[in-house]
Protein backbone atom coordinates (compact mmCIF):
# COMPACT_ATOMS: atom_id res chain seq x y z
CA UNK A 1 0.00 0.00 0.00
CA UNK A 2 1.14 3.65 -0.99
CA UNK A 3 0.34 6.42 0.81
CA UNK A 4 0.29 8.57 -2.07
CA UNK A 5 -2.29 6.78 -3.60
CA UNK A 6 -4.83 6.68 -1.07
CA UNK A 7 -7.84 9.49 -1.37
CA UNK A 8 -7.20 13.01 1.11
CA UNK A 9 -8.82 11.89 3.79
CA UNK A 10 -7.19 8.21 4.50
CA UNK A 11 -3.99 10.36 4.08
CA UNK A 12 -4.87 13.02 6.76
CA UNK A 13 -6.06 10.95 9.47
CA UNK A 14 -3.40 8.31 8.95
CA UNK A 15 -0.86 10.97 9.16
CA UNK A 16 -2.06 12.88 12.31
CA UNK A 17 -2.76 9.09 13.90
CA UNK A 18 0.96 8.85 13.55
CA UNK A 19 1.78 12.42 15.29
CA UNK A 20 -0.64 11.75 17.93
CA UNK A 21 1.28 8.62 18.87
CA UNK A 22 4.31 10.84 18.61
CA UNK A 23 3.25 13.17 20.83
CA UNK A 24 2.30 10.22 23.46
CA UNK A 25 6.31 8.96 23.00
CA UNK A 26 7.44 12.78 23.82
CA UNK A 27 5.10 13.07 27.19
CA UNK A 28 6.33 9.82 28.19
CA UNK A 29 9.94 11.15 28.12
CA UNK A 30 9.57 14.91 29.39
CA UNK A 31 11.13 15.63 32.60
CA UNK A 32 9.87 18.89 32.97
CA UNK A 33 6.33 20.01 33.36
CA UNK A 34 5.75 22.77 31.19
CA UNK A 35 7.24 21.41 28.22
CA UNK A 36 4.73 18.34 29.15
CA UNK A 37 1.91 20.67 29.17
CA UNK A 38 2.67 21.74 25.64
CA UNK A 39 3.11 18.35 23.97
CA UNK A 40 -0.34 17.77 25.77
CA UNK A 41 -1.86 21.13 23.75
CA UNK A 42 0.05 20.01 20.62
CA UNK A 43 -1.96 16.57 20.95
CA UNK A 44 -5.18 18.24 21.40
CA UNK A 45 -4.38 20.34 18.40
CA UNK A 46 -3.65 17.46 16.46
CA UNK A 47 -7.22 16.49 17.73
CA UNK A 48 -8.75 19.28 16.12
CA UNK A 49 -7.48 19.15 12.59
CA UNK A 50 -8.91 15.26 13.27
CA UNK A 51 -12.46 16.32 14.07
CA UNK A 52 -12.05 19.27 11.12
CA UNK A 53 -10.70 16.70 8.84
CA UNK A 54 -13.65 14.92 9.44
CA UNK A 55 -16.32 16.99 9.50
CA UNK A 56 -15.10 18.17 6.22
CA UNK A 57 -14.84 14.92 4.59
CA UNK A 58 -18.15 13.72 5.51
CA UNK A 59 -20.08 16.92 5.46
CA UNK A 60 -20.87 17.05 9.54
CA UNK A 61 -21.43 20.59 10.59
CA UNK A 62 -21.66 19.12 14.18
CA UNK A 63 -18.14 18.11 14.06
CA UNK A 64 -16.86 21.94 13.63
CA UNK A 65 -18.63 22.25 17.10
CA UNK A 66 -16.76 19.84 18.52
CA UNK A 67 -13.45 20.85 16.77
CA UNK A 68 -14.29 24.30 18.28
CA UNK A 69 -14.74 22.78 21.82
CA UNK A 70 -11.60 20.64 21.41
CA UNK A 71 -9.85 23.76 20.67
CA UNK A 72 -10.96 25.60 23.53
CA UNK A 73 -10.76 23.01 26.10
CA UNK A 74 -7.84 20.96 25.39
CA UNK A 75 -5.44 23.28 23.58
CA UNK A 76 -6.07 26.37 25.49
CA UNK A 77 -8.18 26.20 29.24
CA UNK A 78 -7.18 23.16 30.10
CA UNK A 79 -2.86 23.73 29.23
CA UNK A 80 -3.07 27.63 30.57
CA UNK A 81 -4.93 26.02 33.69
CA UNK A 82 -1.61 23.11 34.60
CA UNK A 83 0.56 26.23 33.16
CA UNK A 84 -1.01 28.37 36.21
CA UNK A 85 -1.39 25.87 38.86
CA UNK A 86 2.52 24.60 38.24
CA UNK A 87 3.93 28.30 38.47
CA UNK A 88 1.69 28.70 41.73
CA UNK A 89 3.38 25.97 43.28
CA UNK A 90 7.09 27.06 42.17
CA UNK A 91 7.10 23.42 40.02
CA UNK A 92 8.08 25.30 36.74
CA UNK A 93 12.19 24.71 37.35
CA UNK A 94 11.89 21.11 38.37
CA UNK A 95 13.53 18.43 36.28
CA UNK A 96 12.26 15.02 37.71
CA UNK A 97 14.79 12.26 36.93
CA UNK A 98 12.69 9.53 35.45
CA UNK A 99 14.27 6.27 36.92
CA UNK A 100 14.48 4.26 34.36
CA UNK A 101 14.01 6.13 31.16
CA UNK A 102 15.12 3.75 28.85
CA UNK A 103 12.97 1.15 30.34
CA UNK A 104 10.04 3.07 30.45
CA UNK A 105 10.75 4.00 26.52
CA UNK A 106 11.03 0.54 25.32
CA UNK A 107 7.81 -0.34 27.32
CA UNK A 108 6.13 2.63 25.48
CA UNK A 109 7.19 0.93 22.11
CA UNK A 110 5.88 -2.64 23.23
CA UNK A 111 2.91 -1.32 24.29
CA UNK A 112 2.51 0.20 20.37
CA UNK A 113 3.74 -3.05 19.26
CA UNK A 114 1.30 -4.65 21.06
CA UNK A 115 -2.19 -2.41 20.33
CA UNK A 116 -1.60 -3.10 16.64
CA UNK A 117 -1.24 -6.90 17.50
CA UNK A 118 -4.31 -7.05 19.41
CA UNK A 119 -6.73 -5.35 17.10
CA UNK A 120 -5.22 -6.53 13.68
CA UNK A 121 -7.05 -9.56 14.12
CA UNK A 122 -10.29 -8.51 14.65
CA UNK A 123 -10.83 -5.66 12.40
CA UNK A 124 -8.05 -6.62 9.41
CA UNK A 125 -11.31 -6.74 7.09
CA UNK A 126 -12.06 -3.40 7.57
CA UNK A 127 -10.80 0.19 6.26
CA UNK A 128 -6.91 0.86 6.45
CA UNK A 129 -8.14 4.07 8.40
CA UNK A 130 -10.07 2.34 11.05
CA UNK A 131 -7.25 -0.30 11.86
CA UNK A 132 -4.66 2.61 12.68
CA UNK A 133 -7.21 4.63 14.12
CA UNK A 134 -8.12 2.01 16.32
CA UNK A 135 -4.44 0.82 17.79
CA UNK A 136 -3.79 4.25 18.06
CA UNK A 137 -5.96 5.55 20.35
CA UNK A 138 -5.54 2.22 22.30
CA UNK A 139 -1.62 2.74 22.09
CA UNK A 140 -2.63 6.55 23.34
CA UNK A 141 -4.40 4.78 26.62
CA UNK A 142 -2.08 2.84 27.59
CA UNK A 143 1.02 5.08 26.75
CA UNK A 144 -1.52 7.71 29.13
CA UNK A 145 -1.16 4.76 31.90
CA UNK A 146 2.38 4.40 31.14
CA UNK A 147 2.98 7.91 31.79
CA UNK A 148 0.78 7.80 35.12
CA UNK A 149 2.74 4.80 36.45
CA UNK A 150 6.11 6.14 35.91
CA UNK A 151 5.78 9.86 36.89
CA UNK A 152 5.67 10.96 40.48
CA UNK A 153 4.19 14.75 40.26
CA UNK A 154 0.11 14.97 40.19
CA UNK A 155 0.42 16.89 37.29
CA UNK A 156 1.73 14.79 35.20
CA UNK A 157 -0.92 12.51 36.36
CA UNK A 158 -3.55 14.66 35.56
CA UNK A 159 -1.99 14.90 32.05
CA UNK A 160 -1.87 11.39 31.50
CA UNK A 161 -5.69 10.76 32.27
CA UNK A 162 -6.66 13.75 29.61
CA UNK A 163 -4.22 11.90 27.27
CA UNK A 164 -6.09 8.56 27.52
CA UNK A 165 -9.17 10.76 27.39
CA UNK A 166 -7.37 11.89 23.89
CA UNK A 167 -6.93 8.13 22.85
CA UNK A 168 -10.70 7.07 23.26
CA UNK A 169 -12.00 10.49 21.52
CA UNK A 170 -9.88 10.38 18.42
CA UNK A 171 -10.24 6.17 17.93
CA UNK A 172 -14.27 7.45 18.63
CA UNK A 173 -14.10 10.20 16.07
CA UNK A 174 -12.46 8.03 13.31
CA UNK A 175 -14.22 4.91 13.57
CA UNK A 176 -18.43 6.03 14.46
CA UNK A 177 -17.42 8.66 11.85
CA UNK A 178 -18.60 11.12 13.89
CA UNK A 179 -19.93 10.58 17.65
CA UNK A 180 -23.55 12.34 18.19
CA UNK A 181 -23.91 16.33 19.50
CA UNK A 182 -24.99 15.80 22.92
CA UNK A 183 -22.44 12.83 23.32
CA UNK A 184 -19.58 15.05 22.63
CA UNK A 185 -21.22 17.71 24.57
CA UNK A 186 -21.22 15.43 27.70
CA UNK A 187 -17.84 14.50 27.10
CA UNK A 188 -16.28 18.01 26.98
CA UNK A 189 -18.55 18.67 29.93
CA UNK A 190 -17.00 16.25 32.18
CA UNK A 191 -13.20 16.48 31.13
CA UNK A 192 -14.00 20.76 32.05
CA UNK A 193 -15.47 19.87 35.54
CA UNK A 194 -12.40 16.87 36.00
CA UNK A 195 -10.25 19.64 35.48
CA UNK A 196 -11.36 22.10 37.42
CA UNK A 197 -11.26 19.34 40.45
CA UNK A 198 -8.15 18.57 39.60
CA UNK A 199 -6.90 22.18 40.59
CA UNK A 200 -8.95 22.37 43.54
CA UNK A 201 -7.23 19.31 45.35
CA UNK A 202 -3.83 20.33 43.93
CA UNK A 203 -4.29 23.55 45.68
CA UNK A 204 -5.40 21.62 48.97
CA UNK A 205 -2.80 19.07 48.71
CA UNK A 206 -0.02 21.35 48.43
CA UNK A 207 -1.19 23.46 51.15
CA UNK A 208 -1.33 20.25 53.48
CA UNK A 209 1.92 19.01 52.72
CA UNK A 210 3.76 21.76 50.39
CA UNK A 211 4.22 18.68 47.88
CA UNK A 212 2.95 17.31 44.63
CA UNK A 213 4.93 14.02 44.72
CA UNK A 214 3.39 11.20 45.16
CA UNK A 215 5.91 9.13 46.46
CA UNK A 216 5.86 11.88 49.40
CA UNK A 217 1.90 11.20 49.63
CA UNK A 218 2.42 7.22 49.42
CA UNK A 219 4.42 7.98 52.51
CA UNK A 220 1.78 9.77 54.67
CA UNK A 221 0.35 7.88 57.72
CA UNK A 222 -2.46 8.57 59.88
CA UNK A 223 -1.15 9.95 63.41
CA UNK A 224 -3.30 9.82 66.08
CA UNK A 225 -3.88 13.33 68.19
Amino acid sequence: MELIKLDFYTQGVLSIAALIGLTSFLMLGQGRLLRLIFVFALQGLLLVLATALAGYSMGNFHLYISASITLVLKVFLIPWMLHKQVYKLNLHRDVEALKNNTAVMLGGATLVVFSYYVLHPVIQNTSVVLVNALAVGLSVVLLGMLLMISHRHAIAHVVGFMSIENGLFFAAIVSTRGMPMVVELGIAFDVLVAAILFGIFFLHISRSIDSLDVDQMNRLNEVDQ
